[in-house]
Order: structure tokens, then sequence, then C-alpha cells
């Protein structure tokens, strides 16, 4: 069941002025990302965004009126300034006290413009608006090519052997299956004696699984909080763990936290993870008895697909309302999936990279863990000698999504 969506509220006085305080002294060791000449930041909105308004045009025929609103974005990114949403666009009044408009995209903080380009996306597309086109995921064709492959049929096979595996090693399987999602072949093949665990494993730069796993064992089983990064193959991984949480008992309820709607191009929705679910259960062996379980779990409370507005807010999560703050708070463990949700966890920003992450995340209400792929600049909680090597190797360790972390920090 999905709780129904309602206004960000105001954070308590106390909870809002630690997040000023926290933000004050953030930004006088680590300045916010913009999108400077020859930064990661600047490629995407230079090349990725045009790149990605074109491929939705081709994946779906869209009317004139979507084709002359994605001509004026394109052109709005590439030659012009940032300009507010139509006053007649639904949920407009979301965004009209941002501070931004006026100013070119690559001048503001680029977590911000990124997440505006994909509101502005959506209502070039009428995503919004009371419509035949009303709803229509722009991304869909993307996302369920991804997920009807054949490579997701090898990767439900090899669950099979799964329950062969000694505990400790389901436990790790399945939680580096999630942290990689789709990025290395056969991500459920991770056992030494499946193949593949030792390459998957070389580029993990932080591993702090032994103390997110002993939090989930100690005291009675509670609610984890799983908050989901990308549908199709990345999102099979994530509903695996959270059946292996369910079954272990180290979970009595696990909170998938859903976009509300698209998002950015591959965001999870609760209509693709019912999508996954159809997959797993149409699958054989083990994958299906694991959908069978998921649904069954759907229904009798134990998995709860939950939305928020913030969820799709161009804010990082120290701004996040009261509500979800609440919701965050008590849970046994909050899980971070995605790069994105790292992005927000620990604030967009210049970091010194071995700055402690539990420093960076002092501000969250209870236990929280991130499994991430380094897709973007800002990182944490890297050991200084970790840190010497990967700079003295690969230049783009922080962007290839070569490299991954497991961290893990409490209050």
């Amino acid at each position: 069941m999905t709780r129904p969506s309602h206004s960000p509220g105001r954070a308590p006085d106390d909870a809002t002025a630690a997040a000023k305080a926290t933000s004050t002294s953030a930004e006088d060791r680590a300045p916010v990302i913009v999108s400077s000449p020859g930064s990661f930041a600047r490629s995407v909105l230079d090349e990725r965004h045009p790149a990605l308004i074109e491929r939705v045009r081709r994946a779906t025929p869209y009317p004139p009126e979507q084709q002359r609103a994605l001509d004026s974005l394109l052109e709005e990114i590439t030659k012009g300034v940032i300009e507010r949403l139509d006053d007649s666009e639904p949920g407009a009044e979301r965004w009209r006290d941002e501070p931004y408009y006026g100013q070119r995209w690559a001048d503001v903080p680029f977590l911000w413009a990124e997440s505006f380009f994909y509101r502005k996306l959506l209502a070039a597309l009428g995503h919004f608006t009371p419509g035949p086109w009303q709803g229509i995921d722009p991304f869909a064709p993307f996302k369920n090519a991804e997920l009807t492959s054949s490579k997701v049929d090898e990767e439900l096979s090899a669950l099979d052997r799964l329950p062969e595996l000694p505990a400790e090693e389901q436990d790790r399987t399945l939680l580096l299956s999630s942290l990689w999602g789709n990025r290395a072949d056969l991500g459920f093949q991770l056992s030494a004696g499946a193949g593949g665990l030792g390459e998957r494993v070389t580029g993990l730069v932080v591993d702090d699984s032994p103390a997110l796993l002993a939090t989930l064992e100690a005291g009675e089983p509670g609610q984890v909080c799983l908050v989901a990064d990308n549908a199709g193959p990345e999102l099979l991984p994530d509903l695996v763990l959270a059946d292996h949480l369910l079954t272990t008992r180290r979970a009595a309820t696990v909170v998938l936290h859903l976009k509300p709607y698209p998002y950015y191009v591959s965001d999870a929705t609760t209509t693709d993870t019912l999508a996954c679910l159809d997959r797993m259960t149409g699958a054989a062996g083990h994958a299906a008895e694991v959908g069978e379980r998921l649904r069954q779990a759907v229904g009798g409370g134990r998995l709860i697909l939950r939305t928020h507005p913030f969820s799709c807010a161009p804010h990082p999560y120290e701004r996040m309302p009261a509500d979800l703050r609440e919701d965050f708070a008590s849970a046994t463990l909050t899980v971070m999936k995605g790069d994105l949700n790292y992005r927000r966890l620990v604030g967009d920003r210049h970091w010194p990279a071995t700055t402690p992450f539990a420093e960076a995340t002092a501000y969250f209400p209870g236990p929280v863990a991130a499994l991430r792929t380094l897709k973007s600049d800002v990182v944490t909680g890297l050991a200084p000698r970790t840190l010497e090597e990967l700079d003295a190797g690969e230049e783009a360790w922080r962007t290839s999504g070569t490299h991954a972390l497991i961290q893990f920090g409490a209050r």
C-alpha cells in the first residue's frame, strides 16, 4: 500500500537549527558542487541532458505540442537561462520560491539543476496535465527493455544457487548484488564457486557490512527502510534483499521508499516495483518463490510500498520534512540505495574524501547505511591510504561506476 502523497512539512525547530548549523559548517569545509567547466557535472548538463531529450523523443511518438515543448527545453538548457515552470503547470507552486531563476544552468548547485531539468522534462511532456498523456512514464521504454532482456533471465536463474550457500555467504551475496545492481553481468552469481566475486569486490573501497548486519541482528526484528534507486534489473536485487531480511527475521517489516512519479531517468516507482514482482513470479525456480513471497508480504503489510513528495525534491536529506524524519527515526536501519540518494544523504558537496561518513550524516535521525556505486564526484569516508591509491590510479574513479562502497553510520 502506498501512503497518500502530502505536501512536505516543516521540521521541528531543534532539527531545523541543527540542520542549519551542520549546513554552515559544511559550507566552510565543502563547497556545493556546481557545473564548472571541465567537471563531471558540466558534462551532464552539456551532453547527457540534451542527449536524453532526443532519446525520449525517439522512444515515444509524442504529438506536435510535446515535440515543440521538447524543442523549447533543449533551447533553454543549451543556450538560455533557467526559466520558471508555467503557473498553469500542476505543482508549479512547489518550485515558486526557488532562488535560481534567471541564472545560467551551469552556475547553480548541480543537484538542483539536475532535478529541475527532470521536472521541466515531465512538464514538457504533459505528465501532470489532465489529458491523454497524463501519467505516462517517458522512461518506460528503456525500463521495459532492460527488464525483459535475456540477461535478466540469467540473473534470475542464478538465484537457484542461493539456498545452497552458507548463511553468511547469502548475506554478502545479496548485499553485493543490491550494491552493484546491473553494473556487472550476472549480479546474483557472487559466490566464489559461481565466479565473479573477486572481480566485483576489488572495486569496493569501503565495506561497513559487518556493522550494518550487526545492527540488524541486535534486539528484536524491527522496521527497515530501504530507499530505492533505479528500476528494472537494479530493483530486482533490492527486492530479493528485502525478502532475505524478512525471511531471516532481520526485519519485521521492510518499507520500500519509491518515487511518487518518474524522476531521474531510471528511478523506481510503484509501477516499476509491480513489474519486477511479475517478472520474478513469471520466472522459474527460486526466483518465482521469492516473487510470490514478496507479493504475499505486500498483501500482508510486511513489505510496505511508500512514496513521499520529498523523494523528488532538489534538496539534501538534511532538509527533509518532519513526517519523513519520523519515518526514518522509527527504523532499526535505513538503507539508501544508489548515487543520487548518496548525494542527497551526505550533501552534494566537494567534501574532503576522508571526511567520516558518520560526520556527514550526523543529522540523520537513526542508523543509516549507503549502498552506492560511485557515479559522481562526491564521496566521504575513505581511508587516507585508499584515497592515495585511487588518486594515483584511474583518473575518473569517482564517476566511472567501477568503484563502490557500503557505508554505515549511527547516531
